[in-house]
Order: structure tokens, then C-alpha cells, then sequence
């Protein structure tokens, strides 16, 4: 299992002190970014994922929330352990959407809304290194986990079968929650609330680590 700290639950006027106290307790940096018209929120977008880079080792996750991902994936810096997932609803063609984010050198990924059929990501399992499943509706964080995510997870681990893509897992995962969603075949829990959201975020993370992992 991989542990992703996602920053839309961070003090967006320190980042990077955020960041810098859950480093050493994460795997990845997980971030939203929203336009406002694919979802009814804003976000941030390049210059500040960019200024972010040099303040830590960990590398991104950029979830694109947005209506063209063709237009502004390849304004963010990204190397080869990063990573750049785009929905499949969005406007732009999401194989278009994926070449693009290939050809920049980092992991590609495909998202889908909970209201959204399982059966239209599976066209493009061999084309990317992660599958994002949302088990709340994007747009806002602190919302509770919706728990038909978790029957959504075991079938997209039974349709990935031996291909080398991860699951990936965002929204209202906790201490409660987290070792139900592994068991159901997640590799890779995105919290945000669950970790910035505490008095000491590094030991938040720390929980979660132990409940994912306890055998039960």
C-alpha cells in the first residue's frame, strides 16, 4: 500500500511546512486541481504545484479536475515518478487527454465519478499505470466515503487482473475506513482531512498506516 497526502486539505498559506510535516510518514503528494466548471470548486493550478516542487522529495499526484486537460497537463513540471490522472468525463477525448500526459514523461492515470459506469475506464486499462476510483462525489474534501465505492474497487481489481495498473482510492478515507478499503484491493489511499485535518498530521498519517495494515 501506498500512503498519498492530499494537500486540498493543507493551509494553503503554508504549503510547504505542510508538506514538509508529513513527509517522512507518506508516499506521494496527492493534488486537486479544479476549474470551477468540471466541478463547482477552484482550486490551483500550475504556478502553484510548480512552486511547491523544490520544498520536497515526494512525488506528485496530480488529479486533474478540470474540463481540458489537453490545454494545461503540460504546464506542470513533472519526471517520471509523478503522476497525472484525468477524468473520463472530462470534455477532451480522454485517449487524447492520456497521449498527451504520456508524452511528458510521467505515470498516467484515469478517474471516474461515483455516478459514473465502471465499464467506461475499462477501455483504457492498457493505457495507463493507475486508476483512480472516487468514493465521493469531486469537488470539496470532508466528505463522507461513500461505501458503494468499495464494491466498485473489487470489481476494477478483478477487471485489472495481471496488467501492472494501480488502484488508487480518494475521498473520505479515515482510520475507520482505511483497512476496508484495502482488503477490498486498493494500493494506493488518498486522505487529506484524515491527515491535515489533525493536530499533528504526522501522526494522523501514522494512524493510518497501523489501521491499513492491522490484520483484523
Amino acid at each position: 500500500m501506498k500512503l498519498a497526502a492530499s494537500i486540498l486539505a493543507a493551509d494553503f498559506a503554508h504549503l510547504a511546512r505542510d508538506v514538509q510535516r508529513v513527509e517522512a510518514m507518506v508516499d506521494l503528494l496527492h493534488l486537486d486541481v479544479m476549474d470551477g466548471h468540471f466541478v463547482p470548486n477552484l482550486t490551483f493550478g500550475p504556478p502553484v504545484a510548480n512552486a511547491l516542487r523544490p520544498h520536497t522529495r515526494l512525488p506528485f499526484a496530480i488529479h486533474l479536475m478540470i474540463e481540458r486537460p489537453v490545454r494545461y497537463a503540460r504546464q506542470f513540471r513533472v519526471g517520471s515518478q509523478d503522476s497525472i490522472t484525468v477524468h473520463v468525463e472530462a470534455a477532451d477525448p480522454p485517449d487524447e487527454a492520456l497521449r498527451v500526459v504520456r508524452s511528458l514523461g510521467c505515470k498516467a492515470g484515469i478517474s471516474f465519478r461515483p455516478g459514473t459506469p465502471l465499464e467506461e475506464v475499462l477501455p483504457y486499462l492498457d493505457s495507463v499505470d493507475l486508476v483512480l476510483v472516487m468514493s465521493v462525489e469531486p469537488g470539496f474534501g470532508g466528505q463522507a466515503f461513500l461505501p458503494g465505492a468499495l464494491d466498485r474497487i473489487r470489481a476494477l481489481r478483478r477487471e485489472i487482473g495481471d496488467r501492472a495498473v494501480e488502484i488508487a482510492v480518494d475521498g473520505g478515507i479515515g482510520p475507520e475506513n482505511v483497512r476496508a478499503v484495502v482488503e477490498a484491493g486498493a494500493d494506493v489511499i488518498v486522505a487529506g482531512s484524515a491527515i491535515f485535518g489533525k493536530t499533528d498530521p504526522a501522526a494522523a498519517a501514522r494512524e493510518l498506516w497501523a489501521r491499513a495494515t492491522k490484520r483484523s
